[in-house]
């Protein structure tokens, strides 16, 4: 059963009827600039096929009910009652289970950033084929979904743009992680064929064609089936070491340090500080890099960029792990244009830009590889760059 055809069939379970309507939203591949969103800096994501599905419809009271597909039994709230389970204090686990969290808080962003639209009850059914805690954006697909849902049955009106900001403000508010927009704006901008650049601090954002397809390349993802959490303790710290950085450095956020700035960082912090900076501000330069040669020289020229990401990622920021520093070099040793981690870190996915040709030979040779390691098995697939949020009925 598709993940449209669940979604729908849990909310016919759920309530004994048909859905007003179904909407999705797409997860992502970045493609380059980790960790660098929450700083104020650059990032290159786009949205993949694989999406969340919100089954929704307006009751006749002021409830919210959700159901997923991964959890057992749904979460019942009503509408006043957001307000005192939300925001949930840094550190702490959310009121309600994590999982209903993310919707429940889109519901209490949305209504705070639409003030005057008139909201009502609501039950919402979600069913999703991105992969969980694989560093490809699964919160931000259901973010996506469920704001589509609500600003349609909730007439509010709002942009995409302001929609990405009501599902961050869920997952930094609602759910306590304390990640950057990216997530939520390449979900909500994604376009067929193209990568999105977004300027974090500005919201600024450019459609950059990829031109993977007409170079007969393939975006590989090696899910290495180490699952990772946001809203734990690495995450956070890597985000606090940077506003450390920042203000020793005397400014705002790392978006307004260079490469120049270095070697004043250096004397000014410690070792472990420094490269956490240094990644970060290394990292803007890449993605500017790597837009410039997409444009001038096609995707062939970025290989070396992705290789340069991991290494900082590995070796500065210090989030990437066994599994995909295996997946990273295997994929190389067969011939990958580039490769790196991909997404939060502390587990995930790979991905490797790989000749069409090439991908079954890749593929296999990185499950050797997990295999001789003693690793699970991974979960090998190509994506390509997709369309963002829809109704889907």
């Amino acid at each position: 059963m598709s993940a449209l055809d669940a979604a729908r069939a849990l909310f016919s379970e759920l309530t004994g009827r048909e859905p007003d309507g179904v909407w999705s939203a797409p997860g992502r591949v970045n493609l380059i600039g980790e960790h660098t969103d929450y700083n104020e800096g650059f990032v290159l994501p786009f949205a993949i096929p694989h999406r969340t599905f919100a089954a929704a419809a307006l009751r006749d009271d002021d409830r919210v009910r959700v159901a997923s597909t991964f959890a057992d039994e749904p979460v019942e709230v009503d509408l006043a009652e957001l307000d005192a389970l939300f925001p949930t204090p840094p550190g702490t686990a959310p009121a309600v289970p994590e999982w209903s969290a993310y919707a429940l808080g889109v519901a209490w962003a949305l209504r705070a950033a639409a003030q005057g639209a008139a909201t009502r009850g609501v039950d919402i059914a979600i069913a999703s084929d991105v992969p969980v805690g694989a560093g490809l954006s699964s919160s931000a697909a259901i973010e996506g979904a469920v704001a589509s849902a609500l600003d349609e049955l909730w007439s509010t009106g709002l942009d995409r743009v302001a929609l990405a900001q009501v599902g961050r403000r869920a997952e930094n508010e609602a759910v306590g992680a304390p990640t950057g927009i990216m997530d939520q704006m390449s979900s909500m901008l994604g376009r067929a064929d193209a990568a999105t650049f977004i300027d974090c601090r500005s919201l600024a954002t450019e459609s950059v064609p990829t031109g993977f397809t007409a170079e007969g390349l393939e975006v590989l993802v090696i899910d290495t089936q180490v699952t990772h959490s946001h809203s734990t303790g690495g995450y956070r710290e890597r985000r606090e070491a940077c506003e450390r950085g920042a203000g020793l450095l005397g400014i705002r956020s790392l978006r307004d340090a260079t490469e120049a700035d270095l070697p004043r960082a250096a004397g000014l912090m410690d070792d472990v500080t420094f490269r956490r900076v240094r990644h970060v501000i290394t990292e803007n330069q890449r993605v500017l890099d790597t837009v410039r040669a997409l444009a001038d020289r096609g995707p062939r020229a970025i290989g070396g960029l992705l290789v340069a990401s991991h290494a900082s990622m590995r070796d500065d920021f210090e989030i990437s792990v066994a599994e995909l520093d295996l997946a990273v070099e295997t994929a190389l040793a067969q011939g990958a244009v580039g490769a790196r981690m991909t997404g939060g870190g502390f587990g995930g996915a790979a991905i490797a830009l790989v000749a069409r040709d090439d991908v079954e030979r890749v593929s296999d040779a990185v499950t050797r590889a997990f295999a001789d390691a003693g690793f699970a098995a991974p979960h090998v697939f190509t994506v390509h760059p997709s369309e963002g949020p829809r109704r889907d009925g």
